[in-house]
């Protein structure tokens, strides 16, 4: 079974990676929008959950292998694994993205540069690994313990990981709305081995990647730009998590902000259309990829690449 899409930006050689599958709520993942209209799009199994990827970003760069956004990881538990539907068991790396990232010629120590769109759960959770006494043999890194969360290892031990600043502080300043997102162990064993490089609002990452804000999923979530000979992709994270959230109106009823979202999206579609950018899906379980063009007042897809994992 394939779990890559490679394809070329000018001279950027760039991977989609399929990391696992998660099954979500789809009235939750459609906000406003009635059933009878999202389901035309997304079927719902019999607990009314819709099938969703976890798809990465995997860009080969002149100072260094990029990943922007790491899947779920191999910490939670299995009740936690049921709620969420989650299928990203590794056969035989410990996640679905290491085998994916072997598929293309790498290890996850080849890694230099992990980008996070934000610190929720299904983005951020591949950052650490639990620690298995065989981790030190194996030269995977020493284990990370502190009281807020279990012994566990860095995913990618020679990576410098990269977030807004702002969005690592809203994640340690949780409510009762946000704190089952945003778990401790994805994200704190990063600060404690100093691996972070926080940036702020929009800005270059490396020559060619940039961060562009995107808020309303959660105030500090960023999409990726990667601009090269003239063409340009953007990684979209959660700002338009599957190509059947295109209309403007389609936002996640898990946004903290949807009318932010809904300004985030509409400027973001300008400049595609104007830019003939591509869109890459984080999270469109056949869709990775498609180039944007105007349709009457929104946009839609033109040349678009699935996912090699049907679904």
């Amino acid at each position: 079974m394939a779990l890559a899409h490679s394809f070329s930006l000018g001279s950027l050689r760039c991977h989609l990676l399929e990391a696992g599958w998660q099954r979500l709520d789809g009235g939750a993942m459609f906000g406003v929008v009635p059933k009878p209209l999202w389901s035309r799009k997304a079927v719902p199994d019999e607990r009314n959950r819709i099938p969703l990827a976890m798809r990465c970003l995997l860009v080969e760069h002149p100072e260094g292998l990029v990943l922007v956004d790491t899947g779920l990881g191999n910490k939670e538990d299995p009740k936690f694994l049921d709620i969420y539907g989650v299928e990203n068991q590794g056969n035989p790396g410990p996640t679905q993205l290491e085998d994916a990232l072997r598929e293309v010629g790498f290890t996850p120590q080849d890694v230099r540069w992990v980008i996070n769109t934000h610190l929720h759960f299904d983005h951020a959770g591949g950052n650490t690994l639990r620690a298995d006494k065989a981790d030190k043999a194996d030269g995977a890194g020493s284990s990370v313990r502190s009281s807020a969360h279990p012994p566990v290892r860095l995913a990618f031990a020679n990576a410098t990981y990269v977030v807004q600043a702002s969005e690592l502080e809203f994640a340690r300043h949780t409510n009762e709305r946000t704190r089952a997102s945003y778990l401790p162990h994805n994200f704190e064993p990063v600060a404690e081995a100093r691996r972070w490089r926080l940036i702020e609002g929009d800005g270059e990452i490396l020559p060619g990647i940039r961060s562009r804000l995107t808020p309303g999923h959660v105030p500090w979530h960023q999409s990726i730009l990667l601009t090269n000979d003239g063409e340009t992709a953007v990684y979209l994270g959660d700002v338009v998590p599957t190509a059947a959230h295109l209309p403007l109106v389609y936002i996640m009823g898990y946004d903290l902000e949807p009318l932010r979202t809904l300004e985030s999206k509409r400027a973001l579609y300008r400049d595609a259309v104007a830019g003939a950018w591509w869109f890459l899906f984080e999270h469109d379980p056949a869709v990775a990829r498609g180039r944007v063009v105007a349709e009457g007042a929104g946009v839609a897809l033109a040349k678009v690449e699935r996912s090699p994992v049907p679904r």
